[in-house]
């Protein structure tokens, strides 16, 4: 079940973004900042327990960000991923949000979603504001900027509420 995160599933988040973090996958998040932010995340619950997440992040008022997607190894490959993306983009449209940008190390997944590979620069300054903490900014940073643009369809099978 797909559902929206609660304060009590924050540990778990963490726990499960800073697993991918510490093989540099993902950039790590802080307790702070999950706290700060969990009304953006949405989390995949198995069995009672939290086994992914991401966060759909209003950047403006037609752009937002599809960040800390993260799938429990033990789950990986059965669409989890694709189901967690699909619905933060039926709440971007259901917002009337008209793009949604990832920046990712495996843009295939998302292509296959029909975001599509753009330029960085494309992106407004104001989303460099995490990327500045980074230890790979500007010069090692190997993130690849994808887009979906909203052609008035619900996208890619997720229902409308």
């Amino acid at each position: 079940m797909i559902r929206k995160a609660k304060i009590s599933d924050v540990k778990f988040i963490h726990s499960l973004v800073n697993h991918y973090a510490e093989k540099d996958l993902m950039l790590p998040r802080s307790l702070n900042n999950l706290y700060d932010n969990i009304r953006d995340y949405y989390v995949l619950e198995l069995d009672g327990k939290v086994a992914g997440c991401v966060a759909l992040n209003i950047v403006w008022d037609d752009l937002a960000e599809v960040k800390a997607l993260a799938v429990d190894e033990s789950v990986k490959g059965q669409g989890w991923g694709k189901k967690l993306i699909e619905e933060c983009l039926r709440e971007a449209k259901e917002l009337g949000i008209k793009k949604v940008f990832a920046l990712t190390l495996i843009k295939d997944f998302f292509n296959k979603l029909g975001f599509k590979t753009i330029q960085k620069r494309r992106l407004p300054q104001k989303i460099w504001g995490e990327c500045i903490h980074c230890i790979k900014f500007p010069d090692e940073c190997n993130e690849i900027a994808v887009m979906y643009e909203f052609n008035g369809d619900v996208p890619h099978g997720a229902s409308a509420k």
